[in-house]
Order: structure tokens, then C-alpha cells, then sequence
């Protein structure tokens, strides 16, 4: 991790362990909410978010509410996707699941205030104007509802199981959706707030798009040959569930080279804008995602 998002991860995650404080209603929901929302991660989203706006405009602030916004998002998808009748699993990051920890209603309960959370956050946000929230807001329910992460993750469910395959379109369907819509929203948030030019949103969104596969096939990757240690997760649970990957309709060797296939093509996405923005960061994050182990 560079300084910069070194610095950034820092900010994000002081401004999430702020974010949710106790209420007058006596419940120990927000404790439920806090323990996924500061329960570790690299805070990819948000810092994606934070990055690209800081190279559209030099002020990365007033993408700050949308980034927190993005992660709650991303933390009540991830608790209720640990729950029984979908992953089951009990471990996140190498720490007890919420509903191992809170019991399965409050989970649930859990994901759907931060879900709510969200929004609420984005527009008291004083700091963007009016029409860039409105954009954020209907982008942000487009990326995490039924034809984005939700829609996503209900094809992923029905595409599971004995005897289920799905060929690679879907598979991109899939994870362009689930895995892909809120790496893309990260993005092209920092395009609602800053307003660049049309032909750099564009090279934009292309950049997001190849970016949230990169990270699908890593995952897919690092599910058979990733450190269990660093994952903070089992591998090979994939083949368990006979899951439908990468892996499993390319072999290794071609999820290796749909990865590098994406990753050039982001690089090239990047090259599209004009010289006066600073791609350094963002290369890095092509890089980090190339290179991650976790």
C-alpha cells in the first residue's frame, strides 16, 4: 500500500468508527453494526472512491460522506451474505461472523440499518451540491439493489449446486453485478462530484468495469491457491459448494489469462485520459488488485 492510501485508509476508517453511535433506544443494534463495520477489510471501496476524485479534482473531501456511505453498503452485504441460507459461514477475516457473534435476527437487523445508513449519510452530506447527490444517490441504489450487488448475488445463489453450470457470459453477468457495480460506483461517484469532461467519465466507467472483474478472477484464483492464513477464510470452498468460477469453466491457466486480458485493459483505460491528470494511483490500484493475496 502506497502513503497515500495509506493515509486515506486511515481517515476512512476513523470516520467509520465514528459513524454509528449509540442511540436512546437501549438496543445493542449499533454495537451489532460496529463490529462488521470496523471488523477489518482494506477498505478498497472507498479509498477507489476517494483516489479517483483526488485525481479529477485535488480535493478527495467531498467524496468523504459517499465513500462511508459505499463501505456501509459493502459491510451489510458481506454480513448477510455470511448468514446460513447463503454462504454459512463463520468466520470473516479471520474473526467471528456477526450472527455467530449477535444471533441471526440482529445480523440481519445489522445489515439492514447500515444498508439504510447509507443513504442517510450521502444526503445530509452539506458538502456536494444537490444534483451530484441526486446522482449519488440514484447510482448508489442502481449499484447495491436488484440489478446490481442484489441482483448479482440472486443469480450467483440460483447458479450454485449439484449439477448447476453456467457458461462464462453469465458468470461475467454475475460478477459484474454482485462484485463489479460497487467497484464501478466507487468510481464513478468521484465523476458525479468533480463533472469531468464526457470522454474522461468515459474512459472512466470502462476502467471500473475491467477493474470489478480483475477482482472477481482473484478471487476465483486465490480460492485454490491462496493463503489461508492471509485470506482469514478457508480455500477450496468454491469446489465444495460446486461453484461455478473462473476457474472451474477456464482452468487455472485461462482465469490467468482473462486476468491479464483485464488488467491490460484497464491500463489502457487510464492512458485514455488527458495528461493533466496524475494516473499514478490508480495504476497502483490496478497493481494491487493484480498482486493481491487477500
Amino acid at each position: 500500500m502506497n502513503k497515500k492510501m495509506e493515509n486515506l485508509t486511515k481517515e476512512v476508517n476513523q470516520l467509520l468508527s465514528e459513524a454509528i453511535p449509540n442511540s436512546d433506544l437501549n438496543t445493542n443494534l449499533e454495537e451489532s453494526m460496529r463490529y462488521s463495520l470496523e471488523g477489518g477489510g482494506k477498505r478498497i471501496r472507498p479509498v477507489l472512491l476517494l483516489l479517483t476524485l483526488d485525481m479529477l479534482s485535488n480535493d478527495y473531501r467531498a467524496g468523504l460522506s459517499s465513500a462511508l456511505g459505499l463501505e456501509m453498503i459493502h459491510t451489510y452485504s458481506l454480513i448477510h451474505d455470511d448468514l446460513p441460507p447463503m454462504d454459512n459461514d463463520d468466520y470473516r477475516r479471520g474473526k467471528l461472523t456477526n450472527h455467530k457473534v449477535f444471533g441471526e435476527w440482529k445480523a440481519i437487523l445489522a445489515g439492514d440499518a447500515l444498508l439504510t445508513k447509507a443513504f442517510d449519510i450521502i444526503v445530509n452530506d452539506e458538502s456536494v451540491d444537490d444534483t451530484s447527490k441526486v446522482k449519488l444517490l440514484k447510482r448508489l441504489a442502481f449499484a447495491s439493489g436488484h440489478l446490481g450487488m442484489v441482483g448479482g448475488q440472486t443469480l450467483d445463489m440460483q447458479s450454485e449446486g449439484e449439477g448447476v453450470k453456467v457458461n462464462i457470459d453469465t458468470l461475467e453477468q454475475i460478477h459484474n453485478a454482485k462484485t463489479g457495480a460497487l467497484l464501478k460506483f466507487a468510481v464513478m461517484a468521484a465523476v458525479d462530484i468533480a463533472k469531468p469532461e464526457s470522454n474522461v467519465a468515459d474512459a472512466l466507467e470502462s476502467f471500473s468495469e475491467h477493474l470489478g472483474l480483475m477482482f472477481q478472477i482473484k478471487d476465483d484464483l486465490l480460492d485454490v491457491y491462496g493463503d489461508e492464513a492471509k485470506l482469514g477464510k478457508a480455500v477450496g470452498s468454491d469446489i465444495d459448494n460446486d461453484k461455478s468460477t473462473y476457474v472451474s469453466l477456464l482452468g487455472q491457466q485461462g482465469a490467468e489469462e482473462k486476468m491479464t486480458y483485464h488488467t491490460q485493459e484497464a491500463y489502457d483505460c487510464l492512458k485514455q485520459l488527458p495528461d493533466k491528470y496524475n494516473i499514478e494511483n490508480l495504476t497502483y490500484i490496478i497493481e494491487l488488485f493484480n498482486n493481491r493475496e487477500s
